[in-house]
């Protein structure tokens, strides 16, 4: 059940490919599957552990009855080996891939020892009790091989009751032998898988190596000592310098950093505040030209004063309709009392002196009364 989930997961993903003109023509897809809880809960056991098999003697699948299914209480022994040291996602891809040849797995995985890895391939950074431990939690593998052989006999196949042997196609040259796999594929019991390009226990150790300071640096801050590091005293001190010197550059750029997002806010704010100084000035300036201006509402409160003032203190004129002083009737004349005589004909008024007669009309009347 759980390596049919698998290759169905693995059969679901798609590699992607870059097109002609660079874009990607197809992405990586995962079809999703129901949640359900498929996690171990006890690690792979070593085979030297096991109970032996049953007495039925040992009769290999071959590979069409393997793809085709085998029943649930024969399932298809896939053996893989390796060192797997610094264990890492290539090598859990390649035991994934191996566990997912045929609808119906056991999978055995074999650990070489250390003295076989340092004689035939070089030095290890994990032990081989690590390198087995680690081995023995991937998921996928359902037994493990502690001391595997460098090369496969037919004993030890026949021992371990093995059907397949899988592992990259890739010619793999050593202990004197162009391919140490070259019987297996003669035999017909040879299951190639896919390396994963980009991640190797050579990488990750180029990686170390390749920033041998930072890590030694590292490690210093976080409590080993020089002898652990098998560092001198001189690099030591060198390396502590290099600390504090890094700590002052991030405080510096820490600073700069904070500095920047001052100036920015500042920059923010005082455009801000030119906007909006901008505003009021418009407003302020349409309201005085609106007030003040030649056409503005002052200069016509003023005219309008002045109309008022004007026509307070100016006389009042008479009826156009009304007649004139000239115009009107002449009003009957009376001669006092004392000048009831006949008199000569009035002479001009200005130029003679004596007695004078006056004439008063009704209107000298009315003008001497007010």
């Amino acid at each position: 059940m759980e390596a049919q989930s698998s290759s169905g997961l693995l059969l679901t993903r798609k590699r992607r490919r870059e097109g002609s003109n660079g874009e990607t023509d197809e992405a990586e897809r995962l079809v999703k599957i129901p949640r359900c809880t498929v996690g171990l809960k006890h690690p792979a056991p070593f085979a030297d552990e096991l109970e032996p098999a049953d007495g039925k003697p040992y009769e290999r699948v071959n590979m069409e009855e393997a793809k085709r299914g085998t029943p649930p209480d024969r399932p298809v022994r896939v053996y893989a080996d390796g060192i797997f040291d610094v264990f890492h996602s290539g090598h859990a891809r390649a035991l994934m891939q191996a566990k997912c040849l045929f609808p119906n797995t056991h999978l055995i995985v074999g650990v070489c020892s250390d003295d076989l890895t340092h004689k035939y391939k070089g030095f290890t950074v994990m032990n081989e009790d690590e390198r087995y431990d680690a081995v023995r939690h991937c998921r996928y593998v359902d037994e493990v091989v502690r001391n595997a052989p460098w090369t496969l006999t037919p004993e030890f196949l026949t021992r371990h009751r093995i059907d397949f042997v899988a592992h990259d196609d890739i010619p793999y040259s050593s202990a004197g032998s162009d391919d140490v796999y070259k019987h297996i594929k003669d035999a017909g019991m040879f299951a190639p898988t896919q390396r994963t390009e980009g991640i190797s226990t050579s990488d990750i150790i180029t990686r170390i190596v390749r920033d041998y300071d930072v890590y030694v640096r590292r490690n210093l801050q976080r409590g080993y000592t020089a002898k652990e590091l098998n560092v001198s005293f001189i690099n030591e001190k060198k390396y502590h310098l290099q600390e504090r010197v890094d700590k002052v550059k991030r405080k510096v750029r820490d600073v700069e950093e904070k500095s920047k997002e001052f100036v920015q806010k500042v920059e923010e704010k005082s455009i801000d505040l030119i906007q909006k100084w901008e505003e009021k000035s418009r407003e302020f300036i349409g309201n005085f030209l609106q007030m003040f201006g030649p056409e503005g509402a002052l200069k016509h409160m003023l005219k309008e004063g002045k109309g008022r003032m004007l026509q307070a203190i100016s006389p009042r004129h008479s009826p156009d309709s009304s007649p004139t002083r000239e115009e009107r009737s002449p009003s009957p004349t009376f001669r006092l009392p004392f000048f009831t005589k006949t008199s000569p004909p009035p002479s001009p008024p200005p130029h003679h002196s004596g007695a004078r007669g006056y004439l008063i009309s009704e209107d000298d009347d009315e003008d001497d009364e007010n």
